[in-house]
């Protein structure tokens, strides 16, 4: 890669599975990524000298970034720094989650909320730390981590979870409208279910009314979630790789300004979301242009703050 081409990323969430797969593998694209994580001081240690370490070792530019989604002050002095550090930003990519696997019953509504605090409210925080200088740039890229789950088949036990993640894409096509005039790009990377290689089911959060998901689990739907995860797992190919998320994300910064896809689809399980998202997608467009709002439908190209 042309080093002039190389483009400043924070990437969110990126202690371990798609988040660090992918700020990685920027660095070795030749970007200068910033692998935000939380808790640097303390349980995220390891990960963030690991991240240290790979950019020495592989002679790239990986830093890692003190970034908890969940604190506006976080994202702010994130964004501070980078900012100080390099003099722009270019590219956040939202991938920052988690995942909860349970009766949906037995959550509560305080779990949903902080389900929710995470996945989507973080985004928003870590928007409102970075859209200020995108937009006084007047060009950069908003690249959204979605999920299958918001539009395809939907195996049971993984509600709070889905709902979280499909109110995060529509917030994500929102905010593509409103950001093409300043010229800020949107993608959104829409991974499959990849049960091995991500820790995402080893590490989901479980309901906290435990007498309420005891029902669930002695009642006729005794063994469900057993055989949703086993049928899940077979559905996934054998060679199917988590890393094709993370190649995929690099394609999609390494392209040119204006010409990035709007949906890219990383699912070998195959559960629909891509055919449900292409209609979905078609329908947005179809609608804008009717509007006479079309040119949202793609970033202003040459577009500068305050810019009409």
């Amino acid at each position: 890669m042309d080093m002039s081409s190389h483009r400043i990323v924070v990437v969110t969430g990126a202690s371990s599975g798609f988040g660090a797969m992918s700020a990685r593998a920027l660095a070795l694209a030749g970007h200068v990524v910033y692998a935000g994580m939380r808790d640097l001081g303390g349980r995220n240690a390891p990960q963030g000298d690991a991240a240290r370490a790979f950019g020495r070792d592989h002679g790239v530019q990986l830093h890692a970034i003190e970034l908890d989604v969940q604190s506006q002050a976080s994202a702010d002095a994130a964004v501070a720094r980078i900012l100080d550090e390099q003099g722009r930003l270019d590219v956040v990519v939202h991938n920052a989650g988690h995942m909860v696997f349970g009766a949906a019953e037995a959550f509560l509504p305080e779990q949903l909320a902080a389900l929710y605090d995470v996945n989507v409210l973080g985004t928003q925080r870590v928007n409102r730390a970075a859209l200020p200088a995108l937009r006084r740039q007047g060009q950069g890229l908003l690249l959204w981590v979605g999920s299958s789950s918001h539009r395809g088949g939907t195996p049971p036990f993984l509600g709070p979870y889905f709902a979280a993640k499909a109110a995060m894409d529509a917030l994500a096509v929102s905010y593509a409208g409103e950001l093409a005039r300043w010229g800020i790009e949107t993608s959104i990377v829409v991974p499959g279910a990849f049960t091995q290689g991500t820790n995402h089911f080893a590490h989901a959060g479980k309901p906290a009314d435990a007498a309420r998901q005891a029902e669930y689990d002695d009642g006729p739907t005794q063994g469900l979630a057993q055989q949703a995860l086993a049928r899940l797992a077979a559905l996934e190919p054998a060679d199917a790789d988590p890393a094709a998320v993370a190649r995929a994300i690099v394609d999609i910064v390494a392209a040119p300004h204006g010409r990035r896809p709007f949906r890219v689809h990383v699912d070998p399980s195959d559960d629909g979301c891509a055919v449900v998202g292409a209609v979905a997608d078609r329908i947005r467009t179809e609608f804008l242009r009717r509007i006479g709002l079309d040119d949202l439908l793609a970033p202003r190209t040459g577009a500068v703050a305050g810019a009409r």
